[in-house]
């Protein structure tokens, strides 16, 4: 090719853009890497960290709140109360069938420690007592 030619000068042109290309992808690369360990990236990482165990305790707050799980609570076993002995024994008051009971809890093991009676008597709902009070309101007039 003659040097006065149009294309004699194409593949410096190309090495020359090569060149430039390559320098502006260091300099993008060196701008865009950043240390992980950066207190910027530490931050968001303690927010973020925060808001999800804060999410999941709400939630967890929520569910015991408002959710009632079949079973629990008025059932033929009741738990009255309970005391911790030791690192891993408790003993533990239970209504059964009408009758308290005394229990010692270990780790594989529950026995019974004492018979203790008779539960007493409940307490009438709110309905039952606003029925027997209008009954014998009625029957004293």
């Amino acid at each position: 090719m003659r040097p006065n030619h149009p294309f004699a000068l194409m593949p410096a042109a190309a090495a020359l853009f090569a060149v430039q290309a390559a320098a502006a992808a260091d300099t993008v690369a060196a701008r865009k890497i950043e240390s992980p360990l950066s207190g910027v990236n530490v931050m968001e990482t303690f927010v973020g960290l925060a808001i999800v165990v804060g999410v999941m305790l709400a939630l967890a707050w929520l569910v015991k709140r408002f959710v009632q799980v079949p079973g629990m609570g008025r059932g033929q076993v009741q738990v009255l109360g309970g005391v911790s002995l030791g690192a891993r024994e408790k003993a533990v008051l239970l209504a059964v069938d009408g009758r308290r009971l005394l229990v010692g809890v270990a780790p594989g093991r529950v026995q019974t420690l004492l018979e203790l009676g008779t539960v007493e008597a409940e307490v009438p709902d709110f309905a039952a007592e606003l029925g027997g009070a209008t009954a014998r309101r009625e029957a004293s007039r």
